[in-house]
C-alpha cells in the first residue's frame, strides 16, 4: 500500500491560479474521493498527481518518492478515465494484456495477471468479445482492468460512471467498493456525483474554486459542515437553512426571526455566542420531527422508500423527508419540531459554522 502526499501545491494558467497552495494526504489503502461542482479544480488536482499536467509550485511525493517531475509511467500509478478509451480492433483479453505486452513482460506473468483481473471483474466470459460487443457497464469493467493488471500502488479514477445510466452506476459503485477491499490499494476518486461519494469513500474531500473546503469522513461531513456550502452541497434535499439572530442573556442562547424562537441549550458552539449575531441555522430534511411547529405542504414528491414534501411557514419553505408510508397531500398541515441536536448554526456573514 502507497501513501500519497501534495504540499502546497499550486496550478496556475497564466495570471489564473486553478489550484492555490493546496495540501492533502491520502493513507495508504485509503478510498478518498474529490467531489465538488465542475470547475472546483478535482480533475485538475487528480491530473497533476497522475503526472498529466505540470506544478507551477509545491511537491507530490508517492510513497517515500517525489514524482513531482517524474514522467506519469514513473509514477507508480494507473489511472481509469471518464471515456472507455478501449481498442476498437482488440478483444477484452487483448485490451487488458496490451499494455503488459508493451512493457515486455513474460507471457506467463501476462496471462496471470489477465485472469486475475478477468476473474475480480467478472469479465472470464467476455475475453474474446470485441469493445462493440459489450455494454456501457461491460466496457469500463475492461477500462478498470486495464488499469488493475498494471498490479500498482495507486489508482486513480476520473468520473469512471459518469456516462453509465443509474443502474449500472449503482451496479458498478458495489463493485468498485467490493474490488477496494479485496486489494486494499490507495484509491483517489473524482466525481460531482454525492451519491457516489458517500458511498465509496473512507473520506471526501469537498472542494469549492481550487480549495479543499472540507475533508473528514462521510458521517462528519454530512452530520458536520464546516461551512455552508458543505451543508448544502451535501445532501439530496439540501439542507434547510434559516436566517436569524442570536440572543444571549442569563446564560441562554436563543436562535430568534420572525415567528420562530429556538432554544439552543446543548448546541456545541465552536467558540462563545455573541448577543446580535446574525447566523443562519440549519437542518437538514430527515431531521425535522413531530412538534408544535405547524407547516402547510405545497408539494408531494413520493419516491418509493420515502416521500419528499416541500411545505411552508412564514413564508419560508422547508424540504422534509418522510416514511413511504405516510399518506401527505397538498395542504395537509404537519406539526414539526427542530430538534438541536441535528442543527448546524453558520455565521451569516462568512458562512463559517459556529
Amino acid at each position: 500500500m502507497t501513501n500519497i502526499s501534495v504540499r502546497e501545491m499550486t496550478i496556475a494558467f497564466g495570471s489564473r491560479r486553478v489550484l492555490d497552495t493546496l495540501s492533502i494526504d491520502v493513507k495508504a489503502g485509503e478510498f478518498l474521493v474529490l467531489l465538488g461542482p465542475s470547475g472546483c479544480g478535482k480533475s485538475t488536482l487528480l491530473h497533476t498527481i497522475a503526472g498529466l499536467m505540470d506544478v507551477s509550485e509545491g511537491e507530490i511525493w508517492i510513497g517515500e518518492k517525489n514524482v513531482t517531475w517524474e514522467e506519469p509511467s514513473e509514477r507508480g500509478l494507473a489511472m481509469v478515465f471518464q471515456s472507455y478509451a478501449l481498442y476498437p480492433r482488440m478483444s477484452v483479453r487483448q485490451n487488458l494484456s496490451f499494455g503488459l505486452k508493451v512493457a515486455g513482460l513474460p507471457k506467463d506473468e501476462i496471462n496471470r495477471r489477465v485472469d486475475t483481473a478477468a476473474e475480480l471483474l467478472q469479465l472470464t466470459e467476455l475475453m474474446e468479445r470485441l469493445p462493440a460487443a459489450l455494454s456501457g457497464g461491460q466496457r469500463q469493467r475492461v477500462a478498470i482492468g486495464r488499469a488493475l493488471v498494471r498490479q500498482v500502488g495507486v489508482f486513480l479514477f476520473d468520473e469512471p460512471l459518469s456516462n453509465l445510466d443509474a443502474q449500472l452506476r449503482t451496479d458498478l459503485r458495489v463493485e468498485l467498493k467490493r474490488l477496494h477491499q479485496r486489494l486494499k490499494s490507495t484509491m483517489v476518486y473524482v466525481t460531482h456525483d454525492q451519491v457516489e461519494a458517500m458511498t465509496l469513500a473512507d473520506r471526501i474531500a469537498i472542494m469549492k474554486d481550487g480549495i479543499i473546503q472540507q475533508i473528514g469522513t462521510p458521517h462528519e461531513v454530512y452530520r458536520q459542515p464546516v461551512n455552508r456550502f458543505v451543508a448544502t452541497f451535501i445532501g439530496a434535499a439540501k439542507m434547510n437553512l434559516l436566517s436569524g439572530r442570536l440572543t444571549v442573556a442569563g446564560g441562554k442562547v436563543t436562535f430568534i426571526r420572525p415567528g420562530y424562537s429556538i432554544d439552543l441549550a446543548g448546541y456545541p458552539f465552536a467558540s462563545p455566542p455573541q448577543d446580535g449575531a446574525e447566523v443562519e441555522l440549519g437542518i437538514r430534511p430527515e431531521h425535522l420531527v413531530g412538534g408544535s411547529m405547524d407547516l402547510t405542504i405545497e408539494i408531494v414528491e413520493p419516491m418509493g422508500a420515502d416521500t419528499l414534501v416541500w411545505a411552508t411557514r412564514e413564508g419560508v419553505t422547508f424540504a422534509m423527508r418522510l416514511d413511504g408510508e405516510q399518506q401527505v397531500a397538498p395542504g395537509d398541515i404537519l406539526p414539526v419540531a427542530i430538534p438541536i441536536s441535528h442543527v448546524s448554526l453558520f455565521d451569516a456573514g462568512t458562512g463559517r459554522r459556529v
